[in-house]
């Protein structure tokens, strides 16, 4: 997999990110930023799961959003300099091109495809957003956590997702006893294998059956905001 924003950039625009990007490895629970914290880097996935997180006082978290292959974290900063209002962690391992936010935006002055690339990601993230608050209040966790297992599913070259309970449970606002409840009750009806860290997918089919709607509406709408920019429209 390679990255759906950089890779739709023409190559003169791409040239302005090039000589400053690295490319890193990241381990699942890396944290890469909390509410608060200066945007420094600029995170651009290849293969992998970093999740937004919504925290509370208390310390609880659920998740707002999983940005993959299609998007980037922290792509804002591009504009402006930016704090984080959410946190961001490694939810799967991750190949990732980075960029400190002071080149990109440099990047970001310079060119206008990359100035619509960022608005074109804040549109579809917003949206993203949006769907996972209804989709958070209005949904069973069953659906939920189908929706998001096909979310990873899309986001990594493999069919095997490796999680703790703990993660999945922050992920989805629940206790860890009603994850392995629904765990157990998806690998009954054969959608899943799921052991003690691991879900392999089995039948996908299944899964997106089970899945709740914001599944299919938020691809629609990465495809919808994202597809001009790669046909270069």
């Amino acid at each position: 997999m390679q990255n759906r924003l950089l890779a739709a950039l023409p190559p003169d625009d791409y040239g302005l990110l090039a000589p400053h990007i690295t490319h890193v490895d990241l381990e699942r629970g890396r944290l890469l930023h909390d509410p608060g914290d200066r945007i420094e880097v600029v995170y651009f996935p290849h293969d992998g799961v970093i999740s937004l997180l919504t925290l509370m006082n208390n310390g609880a978290a659920i998740e707002c959003a999983a940005v993959g292959y299609e998007g980037a974290v922290g792509l804002s900063a591009a504009s402006a300099p930016r704090t984080s209002l959410s946190r961001a962690m490694v939810q799967t391992p991750c190949r990732c091109a980075r960029i400190g936010s002071s080149q990109l935006h440099d990047a970001w002055l310079k060119s206008s495809r990359i100035r619509e690339m960022v608005d074109r990601h804040s549109e579809a993230l917003l949206g993203h957003m949006a769907q996972s608050a209804a989709c958070n209040a209005l949904h069973t966790v069953e659906a939920r956590f189908c929706r998001w297992l096909l979310t990873c599913d899309d986001r990594i070259s493999t069919h095997t997702v490796a999680l703790t309970q703990e993660f999945v449970a922050d992920m989805l606002g629940v206790q860890r006893t009603t994850v392995t409840a629904v765990a157990r009750a998806l690998q009954a009806r054969g959608f899943i294998r799921y052991r003690r860290g691991v879900i392999d997918i089995v039948d996908r089919e299944g899964l997106h059956g089970a899945a709740c709607e914001c599944y299919g509406v938020v691809r629609r709408h990465y495809e919808r905001l994202l597809l001009p920019m790669e046909a270069g429209g």
